[in-house]
């Protein structure tokens, strides 16, 4: 799936980081969502080699990473943790500046990593999340009902892992498979990966305190940025799906404006999984909006 990059193991804080290079030009991060891998970039990755240095990780607990043992706070699955782990491949891979392409949890690691690396993070896309404390402090019966995950995966442990454990390709076709596209929407290929990876031991472990880091640590540093008037001060580019959950039970844009200094975006006519149910669609805002 990704003909002309090379993989390469990185040495991050906390284990090893997956991750694939190709392309040249302008370097431009891309980090992945739940419960997926930077295989779902599969389908733009070799379109934007051609304009820039394209760099995909696996975030930590995820692919093929490094599942790492977390604390009763949660620090080591806090999205702080997670933004430290791509600035060291970022380093490692010889770049200090970048722009970043980011899906749902890889976006809530690009937020905090734009708010704690603002000389590292030139502009960023963000796909399918409104920020992550104006989702929790307003949620409504709509949106758990969808995100039924995100209260599931934070009670506490064992029963989240155990549960999921028992059975991860159910847990990974049941999250994926009932929003709007349903399983259709992932290449056989694709789904495989994600499947296999679920499988690894310590996955199970590792997406709950990915989870819990967010309704926990996460929320603690994002009400401190909140508190000292700190938005995002890069070019913040805001895509979601009209028939996905993010964008109907919340006003996306108005929320980024609370956030950051320089928002635009808008809907796409697809659900949750942006990369995959509209890749033409992404990789023309892609190539509009970042600099080669």
């Amino acid at each position: 799936m990704f003909e002309g990059f090379s993989p390469r193991d990185i040495e991050g804080p906390a284990g090893r980081l997956r991750t694939l290079q190709g392309g040249s030009g302008a370097p431009l991060l891309l980090l992945h969502g739940h419960p997926q891998t930077h295989v779902m970039w599969h389908a733009v990755a070799g379109e934007l080699a051609k304009a820039f240095t394209v760099v995909m990780m696996d975030l930590r607990g995820y692919g093929d990473s490094a599942r790492v043992a977390s604390d009763a706070d949660h620090q080591a699955y806090s999205k702080r943790a997670m933004a430290q782990d791509a600035m060291a491949v970022m380093k490692a891979c010889g770049f200090s500046r970048f722009q970043v392409l980011a899906h749902d949890r890889g976006a809530r690691v690009a937020h905090r990593l734009a708010a704690d690396h603002r000389d590292a993070v030139e502009r960023l896309m963000l796909l399918d999340i409104a920020p992550t404390l104006a989702m929790y402090d307003n949620t409504s019966d709509t949106f758990a009902r969808a995100y039924w995950h995100w209260f599931f995966l934070i009670q506490p442990p064992p029963l989240p892992e155990a549960l999921i454990a028992s059975d991860p390709v159910r847990y990974v076709r049941s999250v994926m498979g009932k929003r709007h596209a349903g399983l259709a929407a992932f290449t056989p290929a694709a789904l495989a990966e994600y499947e296999r990876c679920a499988q690894i031991p310590g996955t199970a472990a590792s997406i709950c305190e990915d989870y819990r880091a967010s309704a926990g640590i996460d929320l603690v540093h994002d009400r401190a940025d909140v508190a000292a008037g700190w938005r995002l001060a890069q070019p913040l580019r805001v895509l979601w799906g009209e028939h996905g959950a993010v964008g109907q039970c919340f006003k996306v844009l108005d929320l980024w404006r609370e956030r950051a200094h320089d928002v635009s975006g808008l809907a796409l006519p697809c659900g949750h999984y942006i990369a995959e149910e509209a890749p033409a669609l992404l990789l023309a805002e892609a190539l509009k909006f970042f600099k080669p």
